[in-house]
């Protein structure tokens, strides 16, 4: 079921940037940390960064670590992941996440998911 929506998603040419934004569902206030996810056809589900709501500290995957940046609205509680420098490894479904459990890589530890918004990169 959806509790997060995703949007911000296209399709641009390598070397291009994308912002993606998350709104949250009402889960601002009890959800311990967010995550971006992404999913390419035939592989599994991978974490690419993680935003701890309460103490704004953030982490990426070596894969776009120093070109995407995971960030939250003071004023709305939306998440974004700004997109760098972007590959066409970079093309997959990307996932908004959140737990009420500190922040992790593995995709089981998130009982909130998006819908998806998908990327694609020529």
């Amino acid at each position: 079921h959806v509790q997060l929506v995703e949007s911000g998603g296209g399709s641009v040419q390598a070397g291009g940037s994308l912002r993606l934004s998350c709104a949250d569902s009402g889960l601002t206030f009890s959800t311990h940390c967010m995550g971006w996810f992404r999913q390419a056809p035939g592989k599994e589900r991978e974490a690419i960064a993680t935003l701890n709501r309460r103490v704004y500290r953030s982490g990426y995957s070596d894969s776009v670590k120093g070109r995407f940046t995971i960030s939250q609205d003071n004023a709305d509680s939306t998440i974004y992941l700004q997109m760098n420098l972007l590959k066409s490894e970079d093309t997959a479904m990307y996932y908004c996440a959140a737990t009420h459990r500190g922040c992790n890589w593995s995709p089981s530890e998130y009982p909130y998911w998006g819908q998806g918004t998908q990327v694609t990169v020529s």
